[in-house]
């Protein structure tokens, strides 16, 4: 699998709030979040690595310049105006093949990422066209709801709230059909992540899941104090 990282936000509401570090440089744990992404995609066996990054950071490029992770690593700026455009100029970025994708500000600890990976391998080398990682843990202003079936295939992607409690997590395994059905659905009009996942659910796609007890989506700096404290704990470090 080709490892990508979408960083072509402009992390308003940090900023709103006082933090004016480009959200990618934000230290979690004594590291920036994608230098440690990009460290984590590395060891769990991406054969590339691929970084959209807003141009309006030029503090980002300074500090993947020169910098080597083992994978071949693309950085690329964007300007793109929804998360749809940015994943796909990530995909176009990157090699042919299934896609581990990670938005840049998600955070768990090492052991749920192998987790993580190593499901999203086996089930798209199974025949699943796409994978979430979701989890119960809902810490979100506006969270996409996910419906799963006895096997744990998403049944559909709501904002109204599904019992059990089950959110996506920001990190999602690609097929060539998903690959090429997030080009279909900006073609369609459909601008935002959460629209195109509905929308490729709803035509009946077949969506893997994997279920993580707790991701982090740092989009506040409360998250951030909170992602900082957890992944530099011996729990999350074990």
């Amino acid at each position: 699998m080709h490892g990508l990282i979408l960083a072509g936000g402009e992390g308003s509401r940090l900023a709103a709030e006082g933090v004016l570090v480009p959200k990618p440089l934000l230290p979690i744990a004594g590291e920036p979040l994608i230098v440690r992404l990009l460290e984590t995609l590395a060891a769990l066996g991406c054969e590339t690595l691929t970084c959209l990054v807003r141009a309006d950071f030029p503090a980002v490029f300074e500090e993947m310049e020169g910098r080597a992770f083992g994978p071949p690593l693309t950085v690329r700026a964007c300007r793109t105006p929804s998360s749809l455009h940015t994943l796909v100029a990530g995909l176009d970025a990157a090699p042919p093949g299934d896609v581990f994708c990670t938005m840049v500000d998600t955070v768990m600890p090492l052991a749920d990422w192998r987790a993580v990976y190593g499901a999203t391998s086996k089930a798209l080398g199974s025949g699943a066209d796409a994978v979430l990682a979701v989890t119960p843990f809902v810490d979100d202003e506006s969270p996409l709801y996910v419906a799963r079936d006895g096997a744990g295939f998403v049944r559909g992607l709501s904002d109204q709230l599904v019992d059990p409690p089950c959110v996506t997590g920001g990190v999602y395994g690609l097929g060539p059909t998903a690959r090429k059905a997030a080009t279909d659905a900006l073609g369609r009009g459909i601008e935002r992540m959460r629209g195109f996942l509905k929308w490729f659910a709803g035509g009946g796609a077949r969506i893997a899941t994997v279920v993580v007890p707790r991701i982090i989506d740092v989009d506040r700096e409360s998250d951030l104090r909170l992602a900082d404290a957890w992944l530099g704990s011996p729990e999350a470090q074990a």
